[in-house]
């Protein structure tokens, strides 16, 4: 599967196109980027085919070769290889949500020490001049 996706950077006039190419194997993916200018979509479009076809797995790691009775099917789709369950594979999200969760505690106790800190700057009491100095 092939994707291209054309970016802009800041104001330039001249754009970039990112061609993601993804060849699925039994075990994982081969994941491929051709990265040039907008104006070479066509050439890198015409050549995609060669490329896939230079693509090619050892027996048994084929796609082709998956084994349903005892292979473990990703617990997530194309659209889900595409925007990134790589990472979610990894337990990236998983570790991510764990460190907000442990840092929720860090940010609490922060937010309490700065508003005590703001209270006792624009909230103290004022000084009491004792009565003696008062007088004079």
């Amino acid at each position: 599967m092939y994707w291209a996706k054309e970016l802009a950077f800041g104001t330039g006039e001249r754009h970039t196109l990112n061609y993601n190419i993804r060849v699925l194997g039994r075990r994982g993916v081969l994941v491929l980027n051709a990265v040039a200018g907008i104006d070479q979509l066509s050439a890198i479009r015409s050549q995609t085919r060669d490329v896939l076809a230079a693509v090619d797995f050892n027996e048994g790691h084929r796609y082709t070769d998956y084994l349903p009775s005892t292979d473990k099917a990703a617990a997530y789709g194309i659209t889900g290889l595409i925007i990134g369950a790589t990472a979610a594979k990894a337990g990236f999200f998983k570790l991510l949500i764990v460190g907000l969760l442990a840092f929720k505690k860090a940010l609490v106790v922060g937010v309490l020490a700065l508003f005590s800190a703001i209270k006792r700057l624009f909230g103290g009491k004022p000084e009491q001049v004792p009565a003696e100095a008062a007088s004079q």
